[in-house]
């Protein structure tokens, strides 16, 4: 009789006589998606400026706000490496591997890191609380933790049907910014908000780039993601009018600013990325572009960050 087959990948690999080899520490790091993480500094940048510039600003919340992105971020790249690998939506992958779906390492394993990093993150949060003592900020770290495991994890994620770009947008764009602006000087700004939809944009436009790659493997799998419903030809489209949103709004603010001109040169990262994605004929082709998207978000926010920070004058001396 034939052996049960395992739902865990490590042990049918070793089971089948193909198992890798287990993870080295190279693969730990690489499972961790250290380009995303431009997706968390950007944001926390961008609501420290705001602040800034409504006339308040304190370095130990921005930092707290900056560990407790940083975290979730991480957090979220190994929950999904855990909960796409359990389901065996990463069996046949394009992109970097996945440790649980390589069966590189346990899923128990990426779970339990996955959840070290989650705890980490809400540790941060608490001390964002406690030295600002906005205590509502409480309610929006539960909420950002449940969206972060629930975007894989659970019995009805939602990244299996199409809310991926729309939660991307909302928590790594007007959530991360406001909350950053609200936690440091206890309201929400005007600026905070458009600032919010500009990086909120760009995080939609990556997840789009990631699920249009993905297409193919996500349709076999049963995953329903914004590209497998509206197809390749709309998610393009709708990955360039997402990437351009930013800019437009840096046009708003870039009057005002003595260097708000000078962000504009994040386009060079930008405009390739469009154009490798509208011309892109294969998943491959758009593994470039995904880079290209994640340093554009960090560029933009931290260089917008940047000069709004030096204000109408410039960073000059009397």
């Amino acid at each position: 009789m034939a052996s049960p087959r395992s739902g865990n990948p490590a042990r049918r690999a070793q089971h089948e006589g193909t198992a890798p080899s287990p993870a080295t520490w190279r693969d730990w790091i690489a499972a961790a998606r250290p380009r995303t993480l431009g997706m968390a500094i950007a944001p926390v940048a961008l609501g420290s400026a705001a602040a800034f510039n409504a006339e308040g600003f304190h370095l130990g919340i921005a930092l707290a706000c900056l560990a407790l992105a940083l975290c979730m971020q991480i957090g979220v790249n190994f929950a999904n490496d855990y909960s796409d690998g359990v389901r065996g939506t990463d069996a046949v992958r394009v992109g970097p591997g996945r440790l649980v779906g390589a069966g590189k390492a346990s899923p128990v394993a990426v779970r339990n890191v996955a959840i070290g990093f989650l705890a980490a993150g809400a540790i941060a949060g608490l001390v964002v609380v406690l030295v600002s003592g906005r205590w509502l900020l409480l309610a929006v770290g539960v909420v950002c933790i449940l969206a972060a495991w629930g975007y894989t994890g659970g019995k009805r994620p939602y990244g299996y049907y199409a809310l991926g770009e729309l939660m991307a947008f909302l928590f790594f764009g007007p959530v991360a910014v406001a909350g950053t602006t609200y936690a440091i000087i206890g309201r929400v700004t005007e600026d905070s908000l458009a600032l919010g939809a500009a990086i909120g944009a760009i995080s939609a436009a990556l997840m789009l780039c990631n699920n249009l790659r993905d297409i193919e493997t996500d349709r076999a799998a049963g995953k329903r993601s914004l590209a497998t419903l509206i197809g390749r030809r709309a998610s393009k489209a709708l990955y360039v009018a997402l990437m351009l949103v930013p800019f437009v709004i840096l046009w708003i603010f870039s009057y005002a600013l003595a260097y708000g001109f000078a962000v504009f040169a994040v386009l060079l990262l930008a405009g390739p990325a469009m154009v490798i994605v509208v011309m892109a004929r294969s998943p491959r082709d758009l593994i470039t572009a995904l880079g290209l998207t994640g340093m554009t978000a960090l560029l933009y926010g931290v260089g917008l960050a940047i000069a709004i920070w030096a204000g109408p004058a410039g960073f000059i001396t009397a």
